[in-house]
């Protein structure tokens, strides 16, 4: 069975959206993130575009192979807000995402059930806004070898239409080629098997 080396994200901030309970506001937005660093920046941007809000509430999921995920219901009763954005990334399959619900409090309480559907509902209006996309979970290589080497080194790199992303050639050159998930164990042994070329897996 091939391992799926494909995930889904969005790839650009969406406009905020609004939904709106007994006079209770919630603004719901979608980010593209890929760290903890971009989750911390948006959010503080959130809070001093809505300082008078009452709740920050929160979903982010970072990933493709190990998962890292955390909800964060910010003040309102346990499991009525973060919780239900996260649902909702799972239900979409999405990834590298951030999704925030801001609230301002109508003065009406909603109840629980109340709270679960406004912020679930809040979080697949910014989702429908969003555009989606699929891309490719991509392998990273460190190719070395002598000068000498180069022709050997582009008619593989040509043959299986690898991407350099890349490369210093001088009498010790380096290149630095993607490889699609899928197909990077027989990449690395086409290269791993020559003599005098050196190839390692990187971190981009």
């Amino acid at each position: 069975m091939i391992e799926k080396d494909t995930y889904k994200t969005i790839t650009a901030v969406t406009d905020s959206v609004l939904f709106k309970d007994k006079n209770s506001k919630f603004f719901g937005y979608a980010f593209p993130v890929t760290n903890q660093d971009d989750v911390k920046n948006y959010l503080a941007h959130l809070k001093k575009e809505h300082h008078s809000a009452r709740h920050w509430c929160y979903a982010y999921q970072l990933g493709t192979a190990d998962i890292a995920y955390r909800v964060n219901d910010d003040g309102e009763p346990k499991n009525t807000a973060g919780m239900p954005i996260y649902g909702q990334i799972q239900s979409y399959e999405l990834t590298n995402i951030l999704i925030v619900v801001v609230r301002y409090f109508g003065g009406v309480k909603l109840g629980v059930s109340g709270l679960i559907n406004a912020y679930r509902t809040a979080t697949q209006m910014a989702l429908t806004a969003s555009k989606i996309v699929e891309k490719t979970i991509k392998t990273h290589y460190l190719i070395v070898f002598e000068y000498k080497n180069m022709n050997t080194i582009m008619r593989i790199i040509k043959e299986k239409k690898l991407t350099i992303t890349n490369q210093k050639l001088e009498m010790d050159c380096q290149i630095t080629i993607s490889v699609r998930k899928n197909e990077a164990e027989a990449v690395f042994s086409s290269f791993n098997r020559l003599f005098e070329i050196q190839i390692k897996e990187i971190q981009p």
